[in-house]
């Protein structure tokens, strides 16, 4: 059985920093491409970072460039997100997400149809 727990969540001041991580199981990790999605309050869901299965290229929206940071050990089946400068519109529940293939680029990553199973989230907060 596939599953992706995230935990790093938490409230954060504007500026300040946060590290999510995901543990991933059931499935072969270094073998599948990997993505950070975050569903702001109200909103739809955002895809926000993806990597690929050998750790090269990863992607980032353009709201997160130079801000975030995405990588994973393929040794220990954890994948993070290294969030920096942060803002209150980065406010959202931050999912992991396993691709259907072992890599993407550009709007393929984007799409979410291209993934098959989600963790169950992270609230971050950036807030004063």
């Amino acid at each position: 059985e596939v599953q992706l727990v995230e935990s790093g969540g938490g409230l954060v001041q504007p500026g300040g920093s946060l590290r999510l991580s995901c543990q991933a199981s059931g499935f072969p990790f270094r073998n599948y491409a990997m993505s950070w999605v975050r569903q702001p309050p109200g909103k739809g869901l955002e895809w926000v970072s993806a990597i690929t299965s050998g750790d090269i290229s990863p992607n980032y929206a353009d709201p997160v460039k130079g801000r975030f940071t995405i990588s994973r050990d393929n040794t220990r089946n954890t994948l993070s997100l290294q969030m920096s400068s942060l803002k209150p519109e980065d406010t959202a529940v931050y999912y992991c997400a396993k691709s259907k293939w072992n890599s993407c680029s550009g709007y393929e990553c984007a799409l979410m149809d291209g993934y098959d199973h989600w963790g169950q989230g992270t609230q971050v907060t950036v807030s004063s």
